[in-house]
Parts: structure tokens; sequence; C-alpha cells
């Protein structure tokens, strides 16, 4: 299945504000389908009859012929003011904007203005987009991100039955087994669209090279004028190495020989520009609970297994435990809608992830890469419990289903591919 014909989960919100005034913004990492959803807005517009084809202009600033339309804002302005007929609107999108010098302000003239238009616009880098347009563009903007595909996307483009099993009740063991199966692949090669859409393993690997090539020179390299990409590089790999574990600036200071604003600088790049995200510390008691050293994982773990050049199989890995960390982790990136911390206290009590709800209330869940023979918790989890007394947790593993209480708690064993419908 194209995936150009995948509605992506962000869609419908993007769809929603389509109808306000101000810009919709869409940031993500290259070739995650920012380009594939402006197709699907164009279509979403004239086959709602909301807009005619003739008012839907789009420009891809990657190309050389699109990009001189905007070297001059007055002309570009002109260019748009002639095309208004009748005051009807005109919708404009804009990929890889972050390529106009000054794009923030560029925009904000033409926005303030007040003429029939809709500006989408679309852009590669969040630290260099971010930089052009947010103060210039303040309560002009709705920013949308666009991740790699999740795994319920990923599924839609594999075997749209199986996504649906997702959010069922009732499954037969070979379709767990079959979930589980396509799971272990996503988490292996990650979920860019091309990658998802192609069948053969040594092509997969070609291609999440060209991924992270496009990256290093085009975003790196092009945009942010890194010279020393070398050392940026063997960070991204020592990082890669490192996912689910304490990051220590000072230790990665050393390894690498980089200073350690340097090593800020780097990892707020990889943040930005949306190869990683980190999570801090959850803690009440100050005295007994770390406060400082985050925890850093990969927003795509195709990406991460490139570089450190390791695709083989979950099940024969020994850093699996990490990986299945690092896919529910990223489930909490890609939804964009929880607050997720960690728990470690100095006498070493840890629990992989406590997720905050906007009423409060807080969640543990502890991920187990193992197929477990019964239902079981460490020591760790019963401590947080314990210290917390949370309504519910959940303890995701490879086998075992189910629940049990204990003090008032519920806790809940789920496979792990059950985190996508349930937060």
């Amino acid at each position: 299945m194209p995936d150009r014909l995948i509605k992506r989960t962000v869609f419908e919100q993007i769809t929603k504000h389509i109808s306000e005034p101000e810009m919709t913004v869409i940031l993500g990492p290259r070739q995650t389908g920012k380009t594939t959803i402006l197709s699907q807005l164009k279509t979403y517009l004239t086959s709602n009859q909301i807009a005619n084809e003739k008012n839907i202009l789009i420009f891809n600033l990657d190309f050389i012929s699109d990009l001189e339309l905007f070297k001059n804002q007055l002309d570009f302005f002109n260019y748009l003011k002639a095309r208004i007929i009748a005051n009807e609107k005109l919708y404009i999108f804009v990929d890889e904007a972050q390529r106009i010098e000054n794009a923030g302000i560029f925009f904000k003239g033409i926005y303030d203005k007040n003429l029939p238009i809709k500006f989408v616009l679309t852009g590669s880098s969040s630290l260099e987009l971010k930089a052009k347009i947010s103060e210039p563009l303040t309560g002009r903007k709705m920013i949308f991100n666009i991740y790699p595909f999740d795994f319920f996307e990923y599924l839609l483009a594999k075997d749209e039955f199986l996504a649906k099993l997702i959010y069922s009740d009732n499954i037969s063991d070979y379709d767990k087994k079959s979930l589980m199966n396509n799971l272990y692949d996503f988490i292996i090669y990650g979920g860019y669209p091309r990658i998802i859409l192609e069948d053969n393993k040594e092509k997969k690997q070609h291609l999440l090279k060209e991924i992270y090539s496009s990256y290093i020179e085009k975003d790196i390299i092009g945009l942010l004028k890194i010279r020393n990409f070398s050392a940026y590089t063997k960070l991204l790999k020592i990082v890669a190495g490192q996912i689910g574990g304490l990051v220590n600036y000072h230790e990665l200071s050393k390894t690498t020989a980089l200073s350690f604003r340097t090593i800020e600088s780097y990892i707020g790049i990889l943040k930005q520009t949306f190869v990683i995200e980190d999570i801090r510390p959850f803690f009440k008691n100050t005295r007994k609970e770390l406060s400082k050293m985050p925890k850093i994982y990969f927003v795509d773990s195709g990406l991460r297994n490139f570089a450190i050049s390791d695709f083989k199989n979950f099940k024969e890995r020994e850093d699996r435990g990490s990986l299945l960390e690092n896919y529910i982790s990223s489930v909490f990136i890609k939804k964009q809608n929880r607050n997720t911390n960690f728990w470690r206290t100095k006498d070493k009590s840890e629990v992989d992830f406590v997720i905050s709800l906007h009423d409060g209330e807080i969640i543990p869940l502890e991920v187990k890469a193992t197929e477990l023979i019964s239902m079981e918790i460490t020591r760790s989890f019963r401590n947080f419990i314990s210290r917390y007394n949370p309504k519910q947790a959940f303890v995701a593993n490879l086998s075992r289903q189910g629940e049990m209480i204990i003090d008032k708690t519920k806790i809940n064993f789920i496979l792990p591919y059950e985190i996508e419908r349930l937060f």
C-alpha cells in the first residue's frame, strides 16, 4: 500500500486547523511524509469542496525554481495578490520553508496584510525553522510535529486487518504472534515510510543509510553549518549505544574529547532535528531521588540501529531490553500528549516510566523484554507502588497478560503493542 494512502494519526488534527486563520506549521524529520501530507491536504480540500484546485498552490523549496519566487517578499506578495479572484481564499503550501531567509519575518509581513490566504508551512529542522519563525509569528501559527510512523500506522501500511486488532480485546494466539513478529521487525528497522514499504532487509538497511546521509548532509552540514561533523556523528553513535541508560554529559565529554558546552549543543541539535528525545527523572523527595541526569531514547529505532550497525533479529540481541524500552518511549514521543519520566532513587530502586496524566494521576510502567512465566513484579516496582499508591500500574512484557492487585493498585500485565491504545 503506497504511503500516500495512509492517513497519519495527526492528519485529522491538521485538517481541523486548516479552517483556522493562523498558519499551519508542520515540522518533522526528512522523509517522514510531510510532502505526502500536503498532497493529502490538497485532496481533502478539493474532495470536500472547501477549495478549488486552482486556489491551492504548492511550492517545494528544495527546488531552486520554486525557491526563486521567495527571494523578494514584495514580489511574492504581488504574485499572490494577482491570483486572488473575487476574494476567494488561496491555500499556499510551502514545503521546506526553512530555506527562506528570515522566514518568520517574510511570512509575518504577508500574513498581517489580512489577505484571504491560508499558509501551510513544513520544515525538516525544527531548530532551524523555529529559530526563524517563532518570535515573528507569535500568535500567528500552530505547530504540528510529524514523526516516522508509529506501530499502528506501520500496520496500516503492512496489514490493515492486524492494525484493527490492536484495538480488539479478543485476539487469537495466532494473531497475537503475528502482531508481535511485526513489532519485532518494526523495532529493528523503524517507521520511516520508505523502510516500511520495502520487504528486502538489505534494501531496508541501504535506505536507512540514505536517510542518515541526507540528514547529515542537508540538516547538519547544509543548514546548521556544523563543520566538525565527524565528532557529531561519533557522539550520535555513542548515544545510540546508551539508550535507556543515564546520560552523563561529563563522561560524554571525556569520551569524545569535546567540551561540555559542545556536548550540550550537539545533544540539543539531536533533539531539535527529531533524532532523540530525553526523559527526566520523576521525583518528589529530592533528598532520596536523583534529579539531574536524563535518559535518552531515539525517536526512530531503525536510525538508532543503523548508527551502531546492528540489525540482528530482536530475540537474538543483547540490547533487546533497551530496544523495547525505546519502543515504549517512542509511543509517548509520537503521541505528544503525556508527560513521561523515569524514577530512580539513590538506593538504585528504578521504574522505567512514570506517566503523569492531566488530572494529576501517575501511572508507573515497567518494561520486560522476556516471556514471563507468571505475574511477578520487581522490588523496585513494589517500592514505587508502596511509596506513591497509584491506582494502576503496567508491566509490558513479551508473553503475559492479566491483572493482579497489590494494596489498592491494579497491576496490568500487557503485551508491548497494547501501549498504542492505552495511552
